[in-house]
C-alpha cells in the first residue's frame, strides 16, 4: 500500500469514526434526559442520587451485552466515567430546583 492509499484509507476509517462519535453522543444525550427524570423522581420523593446496588446492576447489564472486541475491564471504567457524570448532572438539577423552590 502507497502512502497515499493509506492516507486515503484512513480518512475513511475517520469519516466513519466521527460518524459513530456523532451516533454515541446522541445516546449519551437520550440517556442524560432519562437521568434528569430519575432526578425528579429522586428529588420528589427525597430519595439519594447515589445508589451503589443500581451502579452494579448497570456494570452487569453492560458486561452481558458487550461481546467485544473492547475489553470487560475497558466498558466498565467508561461506564464509571458515564455514571458520575450523571451524577453530577441529577446533583446540579437538584440544587437549581431547590433553589427555585425557596425563591
Amino acid at each position: 500500500m502507497t502512502r497515499d492509499e493509506a492516507l486515503a484509507r484512513l480518512e475513511e476509517f475517520r469519516i466513519l469514526i466521527d460518524e459513530v462519535d456523532r451516533r454515541i453522543v446522541s445516546l449519551l444525550n437520550e440517556r442524560t434526559r432519562v437521568v434528569e427524570e430519575i432526578g425528579r423522581v429522586k428529588r420528589e420523593a427525597k430519595l439519594p442520587i447515589y445508589e451503589p446496588k443500581r451502579e452494579d446492576q448497570v456494570f452487569a447489564n453492560t458486561a452481558e451485552a458487550n461481546h467485544g472486541p473492547i475489553t470487560q475491564e475497558a466498558v466498565r471504567r467508561i461506564f464509571e466515567r458515564i455514571i458520575d457524570e450523571m451524577r453530577t448532572i441529577q446533583r446540579i438539577r437538584m440544587e437549581s430546583a431547590a433553589n427555585e423552590v425557596k425563591k
